[in-house]
């Protein structure tokens, strides 16, 4: 089951409109029905996590395809401690149903936000002007995909952005870690409130995906961009949410039917 709210857009397949608040609220009260023992869940994110850690050695190269004026191009950028193969389900689908072009990088384990954001910009320099570029980042990647369009003038090229499970107000989890890219994904991180800070100004569509079992995303409401659509899912984790069919169907339909914002 899937929840989509907006503030812009009109919600992808008929979903209904509800506050920010009312879906934390849904988020927690879910989370009580539920139990914290979903084996079910906490399975599938065992299953997605080795899923990812088997696509791993794939893509590691930087991937450009041959693009033509009005394609649609998707930039695929991952999380920490990752590579882009571990989009490969996604790019197949993209690919195959949209007859989208795909194209990718790997960035080293540690690097900052601003690092790699800027090997971002570098990529989609080298992608042909008069081409829709949609960028979709996993955890980390989201958070770069942002920093990108906000702040190194990405949103002159970019026609949207997706998050899947990044962390816009940090996380806990990073706490221990009080460096290189630690730092930027702590909860007391400037760069990240520069980043919510200016969510709205830069008026480049963004779809933030979220699962209501991340157990990496601390506190859940982190993974939601104060600007654009939030789409909660039930039942999927941190890894999960790279590998699940809806959520795929959700970033191919906004692929296709996405129109720039007035």
């Amino acid at each position: 089951m899937s929840r989509t709210y907006s503030k812009t857009w009109q919600p992808a397949h008929g979903l209904c409109f509800l506050s920010r608040h009312m879906l934390l609220t849904l988020m927690l009260g879910g989370r009580q029905k539920r139990g914290t023992t979903d084996l079910r869940v906490e399975a599938n994110e065992a299953l997605s996590t080795l899923r990812e850690v088997v696509l791993m050695p794939r893509d590691l190269a930087p991937v450009l395809p041959q693009t033509d004026h009005q394609d649609d191009v998707v930039v695929l950028v991952h999380g920490f401690f990752a590579s882009a193969g571990v989009f490969r389900p996604l790019r197949h689908k993209l690919e195959r149903e949209l007859g989208a072009k795909v194209a990718s990088f790997t960035h080293p384990p540690g690097a900052g936000v601003r690092t790699i954001a800027r090997s971002l910009a570098k990529l989609v320099d080298r992608i042909p002007e008069n081409t829709r570029i949609h960028i979709v980042g996993h955890s980390l990647g989201g958070v770069v995909a942002r920093w990108y369009v906000q702040e190194l003038g990405g949103y002159a090229r970019v026609t949207q952005t997706f998050s899947l499970g990044s962390p816009f107000r940090g996380t806990r989890v990073a706490h221990p870690f009080p460096f290189l890219v630690g730092a930027d994904l702590h909860t007391k991180s400037r760069l990240l409130q520069r980043l919510r800070d200016r969510a709205h100004e830069v008026r480049v569509p963004h779809t933030s995906i979220l699962g209501d079992a991340d157990r990496l995303i601390v506190p859940q409401d982190s993974a939601i961009l104060p600007s654009g659509d939030v789409a909660l899912f039930t039942g999927l984790g941190h890894n999960a949410l790279l590998y699940d069919k809806r959520v795929q169907a959700l970033i191919a339909d906004r692929v296709k039917t996405v129109r720039p914002l007035a």
